[in-house]
């Protein structure tokens, strides 16, 4: 009993660290940099940039190969093997690295894209690169439990960039002239930077070298344990990023839909960032309780009481104020524009899947469940990929939108049902009833505010809702000010 509660005590104090320092400098760059780009450059040319970073995601599977997920798992159960592993490690992602741009630039050419966007696909394709060697690094720092460390990792090349593109932004001379190349060119340098940070520091703390070992029979092996890692990652990708190549392609005016498509992911993208966190720090730890056979419940029950409240906060504010938040972001929306408003508000309110999916598909990652999870994951590719075809060329970015809802929410109900029967969590109607009374209630007053207040400012509104939907988090006791006194003390309890 010790163990588990100081694992909590634990868990929650990292979290809400690294929660801080991204609070700190993500959302600055969301809407001060990202956001101010695409107002600047212009819809179609960023209705171009974006299905790019979708294709170079979607290959980043071939880049990374489940390395990442496969090396935390493994490094965080056998923390000595650290050092041993790594040369391999690196060295295998750079042979994939070569591999990546090769065959993600070659389908940019079977997809159409010339000149001008080939030469930017390249960049993209750059940054993905640099991306995924700085989550390698940081895989094996969170793998040794330095959830600090990583925290801090985890902002620098986004800090680099707020710099970098603010005085490019803000500079009347390059203001009057910016350009989408010199985006890509400053997350280019960012992430290199990064990188090189991210392995002086697992250098010094993980007693690492970097070594070349182009052993076949060894790089064979770790492609053959983390194919299903791989096969995962690719799956997910496609149904989650697919939607905004198709209405590129699709559509009669693609780039401009596409751009309204990123427009409105930008915002979900971002508050994505806080399930990733969790399951960033939930994967080694759930590895290692698994490992020793510790009860993994009250983590996943803590985890949930503190991810989805505030997802379902998000979300129903998402809906109720999609029109005001989009008018004030890119005075676009509102009754001019209706598709912004549309898009955001059925994409924003697939947060709260994304949430349990975090929770529940990393459980099932730690456990090593992969033949589950691909199956799941096929089943979301199979399903997304068939009603986009269809739905995307009538209805344009909304269908995309509608579908990318149906397909998260799926996705979660599925993941949150096998991750139960495979750790064998008990389930508990009350814990449940609790969180479905919570959704309704939260809905239910978005819905009074917004008629009993009409001559209010829409941002006193909103204020007043989430201070009342964050006292009723207390109501309900997913927090209780035991825990938070528990917390400052010596132990955490949790209700």
């Amino acid at each position: 009993m010790s163990f588990i509660i100081e694992m909590r005590r634990f868990f929650v104090k990292n979290i809400l660290f690294v929660i801080a320092v991204n609070v700190l400098v993500k959302p600055i760059w969301v809407l001060f940099i990202d956001r101010v780009v695409q107002i600047r450059v212009g819809e179609k040319i960023y209705g171009t940039y974006a299905p790019l970073l979708s294709l170079s995601i979607i290959f980043s599977v071939i880049l990374d190969f489940g390395i990442t997920n496969y090396n935390t798992r493994t490094i965080a159960q056998n923390p000595d093997k650290l050092p041993e592993i790594f040369p391999s490690m690196f060295s295998a992602r750079l042979v994939f690295t070569v591999i990546y741009m090769a065959l993600a630039y070659a389908w940019g050419m079977l997809l159409g894209y010339k000149g001008w966007e080939l030469s930017l696909l390249i960049g993209v394709l750059l940054i993905q690169a640099l991306n995924s060697l700085v989550s390698f690094f940081r895989s094996n720092i969170v793998a040794l439990h330095k959830f600090k460390t990583d925290g801090i990792i985890s902002i620098t090349d986004k800090l680099l960039m707020i710099i970098i593109c603010g005085f490019l932004l803000h500079w009347s001379y390059t203001a009057a002239h910016f350009r989408i190349e010199w985006f890509v060119l400053t997350q280019i340098i960012s992430y290199l930077v990064a990188a090189i940070v991210g392995y002086l520091v697992l250098r010094r703390i993980g007693k690492v070298r970097l070594r070349f070992t182009l052993d076949r029979k060894v790089i064979f092996s770790i492609v053959k344990q983390s194919f299903p890692y791989a096969l995962l990652i690719f799956q997910m990708s496609v149904y989650n990023r697919v939607d905004v190549m198709l209405i590129e392609r699709m559509c009669r005016d693609g780039k401009e839909q596409a751009g309204i498509w990123a427009a409105a992911f930008r915002l979900l993208d971002q508050t994505n960032m806080f399930g990733l966190m969790f399951a960033t720090m939930l994967l080694p730890m759930f590895g290692r309780m698994l490992s020793q056979r510790e009860n993994v419940q009250p983590i996943v029950k803590l985890s949930v009481n503190m991810m989805l409240p505030l997802s379902v906060i998000v979300a129903v504010a998402g809906v109720f104020y999609s029109a005001s938040i989009m008018h004030l972001l890119y005075q676009k929306g509102s009754t001019a524009n209706p598709e912004y408003n549309v898009v955001f508000a059925w994409l924003i309110a697939s947060f709260p899947a994304w949430c349990l999916m975090y929770v529940y598909s990393t459980l099932l990652t730690a456990n090593g469940s992969m033949r589950i999870m691909n199956m799941i994951a096929f089943g979301g590719v199979v399903v997304n990929v068939v009603l986009n075809l269809y739905f995307i060329p009538r209805y344009e970015a909304v269908a995309g939108a509608v579908i990318s809802f149906f397909t998260q929410t799926a996705m979660s109900l599925c993941f949150m049902y096998f991750a139960s029967r495979t750790a064998r969590l008990s389930f508990n109607a009350r814990w449940a009833l609790a969180h479905a009374g919570y959704m309704a209630l939260v809905v239910a007053l978005a819905y009074g505010v917004v008629h009993i207040l009409p001559g209010i400012s829409w941002v006193v509104q909103l204020l007043i809702f989430g201070a009342i939907c964050m006292l009723l988090m207390f109501v309900f006791r997913f927090i209780s000010i035991k825990s938070i006194r528990q917390l400052a003390g010596k132990k955490l309890g949790i209700q």
